[in-house]
């Protein structure tokens, strides 16, 4: 059963946060709330960067 909820609540605003942060770094303008008007591409890019620095935290964190 797939669902959207957040297991921590309180995580919520940190990932609206890094998800703005990643869309800056790959220049995609969002705005708060619906973004709908973004293409996949645009999308994809945001979440392709948004793995891509988790992947690297998460190695610096082994070292």
């Amino acid at each position: 059963m797939a669902s959207n909820k957040s297991l921590v609540p309180q995580a919520k605003e940190a990932l609206n946060r890094f998800k703005m942060e990643a869309a800056n770094e790959v220049g995609v303008n969002l705005k708060q709330g619906y973004n709908g008007d973004l293409t996949s591409r645009q999308a994809g890019s945001i979440g392709g960067q948004m793995v891509k620095k988790m992947i690297e935290s998460y190695e610096n964190s082994m070292k």
